[in-house]
This record gives structure tokens, C-alpha cells and sequence, in this order.
């Protein structure tokens, strides 16, 4: 515990120092299919199988300092990496009692297994989004149809369109519903508006992400 403290402290010291935070900022069509996100330990131990004796494909360590081997990239190996708050998830695309299997090369789609040494520290998409969509609010990605800007009065694309979002200052998050979320949005008009518009579309290319900071 004593270690970590330490750890943390020295984090929030030097970590503009030595690392980059990773969120994502446009959309991407990269390994859309995923069940969610693990948050991942700072020691990372792939196994080839979900099996204690399987093949240990790669183990890596990441901290403020940086990640070992070097040669790994953040924005290749997470999906969010903030490691002066100590945190780093990295996407899940299968899951059991006590494995999960994520990709750890976001641009080859390279996959393999972690022993979960928690089972909390697996989020499904909704869980990850209703904890820190509504606690930070979201971000509209670059890149996104035009379509998605649209806000609904229903969580259907054949519903009304209430509203636009037209540079958003903030986006709230009140609800999720499938693939759609309730917002209340600020643009730069700073007339509020509030419906629904998709977080995702349906082959699970992301729209909106929390804007964790």
C-alpha cells in the first residue's frame, strides 16, 4: 500500500514529465466489436490461452515513468491510458470468471489473455460509460456521420430530431438506452437542449466518449 502511495505521488510529480495521457479523440473503425474495457494493472502478463500454464505470450509495466519494454506504445496498447491518476484500460473482446482477453495492439488487432486479479476491473461498455460519462461528461468524437450530431426525442433513429449538437461546450449524460444516450448538451449558443443521440452505432464503432480528464 505504502509502495503505491509512493508511486502515486511520484505520478502526479513528474507524469508531464515522462508520459501522455491517451483518451480517444476521433472516431475509429479499429476492433469496434468489443465487450468492454479492463483496467488494467500495472504489471500486464499475457498468456496465449486463458490457462495458468499456457504460453506467457508478453509481460509489461507501465507506470508514470513510462512503459517496459519501450517498444510498446501507449496509444497501441490502451485505449485509455492516464497514468499520473493511475489508470489504463485496455479492450476486451472476451471474457470469463476469471480471464479476460485484450487486445494489445489496438493497430494489428493482437490479442491475449489476463488473469483477472479482480473481477470489478472489467467494465462492460454501459457499466464504463454510465461510471465516468456521468461523472465527466462526454465527449462528441472527430469524425463521426453527420447523422450522429442529431439529438432524438426517443432512443430511435426514426423518432423526432429534436436538436443539434453545434460544438458542444459540455454534454451530460443522464441515461443509457442500448446504443443510445439521454444528454443535456450546452452548445455555443448556450441554449441547453436535451435528447437522445447514439453513443455507438450498431457494429459498436464508438460516436461519444467520457471526457476523462
Amino acid at each position: 500500500m505504502l509502495k503505491r502511495l509512493i508511486l502515486l505521488v511520484l505520478c502526479l510529480l513528474f507524469a508531464r514529465s515522462f508520459a501522455s495521457d491517451v483518451i480517444p479523440s476521433h472516431v475509429s473503425a479499429s476492433n469496434p466489436d468489443t465487450l468492454g474495457l479492463y483496467q488494467a494493472e500495472d504489471e500486464i502478463i499475457l498468456y496465449k490461452k486463458p490457462q495458468d500454464d499456457a504460453q506467457i505470450i508478453q509481460s509489461i509495466h507501465w507506470s508514470c515513468g513510462g512503459i517496459v519494454p519501450e517498444t510498446v506504445e501507449a496509444a497501441e496498447l490502451f485505449v485509455v491510458y492516464m497514468p499520473e491518476k493511475n489508470l489504463a484500460f485496455l479492450a476486451v473482446s472476451d471474457e470469463n470468471d476469471n480471464w479476460v482477453e485484450v487486445i494489445y495492439n489496438n493497430a494489428a488487432g493482437d490479442k491475449g489473455w489476463i488473469k483477472k486479479s479482480d473481477p470489478y476491473r472489467f467494465s462492460s461498455w454501459i457499466n464504463f460509460f454510465n461510471m465516468y460519462g456521468n461523472k465527466y461528461g462526454l465527449n462528441l468524437l472527430g469524425g463521426v456521420p453527420a447523422a450522429a450530431s442529431d439529438l432524438h426525442s426517443a432512443p430511435d433513429e426514426f423518432s423526432q430530431v429534436v436538436g443539434r449538437l453545434n460544438h458542444p461546450q459540455k454534454i451530460n449524460l443522464n441515461a443509457i438506452r442500448g446504443n443510445w444516450a439521454l444528454v443535456s448538451v450546452y452548445d455555443m449558443d448556450r441554449v441547453p437542449k436535451t435528447g437522445y443521440i447514439r453513443w455507438r452505432a450498431d457494429n459498436g464503432v464508438k460516436y461519444l466518449f467520457p471526457a476523462m480528464k
